[in-house]
C-alpha cells in the first residue's frame, strides 16, 4: 500500500511551523492529523517539553531531536471489535498527532531525557553550556 499522498505536504507544514515558531507567539499548522497541546518550560539551566498524548502507549511515540527542535510523533490503530461478529457497522480509527517544537537555545543532546506517565510525555533538554568552538584539528 503506498503512503499518505500528503506526507510531503505534512512536511512542509511542518517547516512552516518551524519558521513561524522563531516570532513571538510560535504558530502551529496541521493538516490531516491533530496537534499534540505542547507546553515548554525554561528551567534555568534546562527546558522541559511536556506533551499531552491521552491513550498512546510508549511504543506508539516517536521522539526526535535535530537542530535544536524537538518533533513528537504518535500514531495508532485502534479497532472497535463485536466478539460474536454479528455487528451491523465495525468502526476503526487511525490517530496521528505531530508537532515540532524549535527551543530558543542550543541543547546539550547527549543529556536529554524523557518519560511518560498517565498520558503526558514530559521531555528533559540541559540547555549547552560555553560557546561551541568547533573541532580541534591537528595539521600534519
Amino acid at each position: 500500500m503506498p503512503g499518505n499522498p500528503f506526507d510531503e505536504f505534512e512536511r512542509m507544514l511542518e517547516r512552516m511551523n518551524q519558521q513561524l515558531g522563531q516570532f513571538e507567539g510560535g504558530a502551529n499548522v496541521q493538516v490531516g492529523g491533530s496537534s499534540a497541546s505542547v507546553d515548554v518550560a525554561d528551567q534555568g539551566d534546562e527546558f522541559v517539553v511536556t506533551a499531552d498524548l491521552p491513550g498512546y502507549d510508549t511504543e506508539d511515540i516517536d521522539l526526535t531531536l535535530a537542530d535544536d527542535t524537538v518533533r513528537i510523533e504518535a500514531e495508532r490503530e485502534e479497532e472497535m471489535e463485536d466478539e460474536d461478529e454479528q455487528y451491523i457497522r465495525r468502526e476503526r480509527r487511525h490517530q496521528r498527532v505531530s508537532r515540532s517544537v524549535p527551543l530558543p537555545e542550543a541543547v546539550d543532546e547527549d543529556s536529554v531525557s524523557a518519560s511518560y506517565n498517565n498520558g503526558v510525555l514530559t521531555v528533559t533538554l540541559p540547555k549547552r553550556h560555553g560557546v561551541d568552538d568547533g573541532h580541534h584539528i591537528d595539521i600534519e
